[in-house]
């Protein structure tokens, strides 16, 4: 019988699993069985040091070792994997024990901030441990708050955050997000989402499988219209 759940985590992860009880694993918290994502949990945090150590690296040819762990800190800090932990909607996946739901452990950042790194670790092995790979598709995750990131930021600050603040300084109105349209069945479903600012009338929109998410990718096509960052 096919898990829907995990079916549709996998697109939005842009990964198939060759064997999805690595998966599966990796979304147990250790409250719901023995068999739990804690190892996977440590290596695949271990590959996100490297792979965002590495990219800094290479973006800041010039930046001092400072910098650079200062920058990576802010990348893999738990409140950003958590935020991609929910663009991907993984807490609707997780295997969690009776306790931890009652107290809503699938909404809590440390557990989804651990989840992305079981995946990690999850697909480090289900590509029979080709780092290559793992370090696209963790760069792939990665883009826009890689693109966005510079020596003096001192927040991993997402899309939408950055252009309310460029029109903050420049007095203007904030930016308004509306929904489109929305399509798919219930559990399958991509929102499209408008943004609009005063200070263009062009219109840019996202698309996704939460609104948030839409609104995040209509807010960074705005920043590129308006050559931002």
């Amino acid at each position: 019988m096919k898990n829907i759940n995990l079916e549709r985590l996998q697109r939005q992860l842009g990964y198939e699993f060759v064997n999805v009880e690595l998966l599966n694993t990796a979304l147990t918290h250790r409250s719901f069985c023995a068999k739990h994502n804690e190892r996977l949990e440590f290596l695949g945090d271990s590959i996100l040091n490297f792979t965002i150590a590495e990219a800094l690296f290479e973006q800041f040819p010039n930046a001092r070792e400072g910098q650079l762990s200062r920058l990576r800190a802010l990348m893999v800090k738990g409140e950003t994997l958590a935020e991609i932990a929910r663009e991907f909607n993984i807490g609707d996946t997780l295997n969690l024990g009776e306790g931890e739901l009652k107290s809503g452990g699938f909404r809590r950042a440390s557990i989804l901030a651990d989840a992305v790194e079981a995946i990690i670790g999850a697909v480090y092995f289900d590509t029979a441990m080709n780092m290559e790979a793992v370090k696209a598709l963790i760069l792939r995750w990665f883009t826009s708050r890689l693109k966005n990131i510079q020596l003096e930021t001192t927040s991993a600050k997402d899309a939408k955050s950055i252009l309310q603040e460029w029109l903050q300084g420049r007095k203007k109105d904030l930016p308004s997000y509306d929904i489109v349209k929305v399509e798919g069945d219930l559990h399958d479903q991509i929102y499209t989402v408008s943004c609009r600012v005063p200070v263009t009338h062009e219109v840019t929109q996202g698309a996704a499988s939460n609104r948030k998410t839409a609104e995040k990718i209509a807010a960074e096509a705005m920043l590129q219209k308006l050559k931002i960052g």
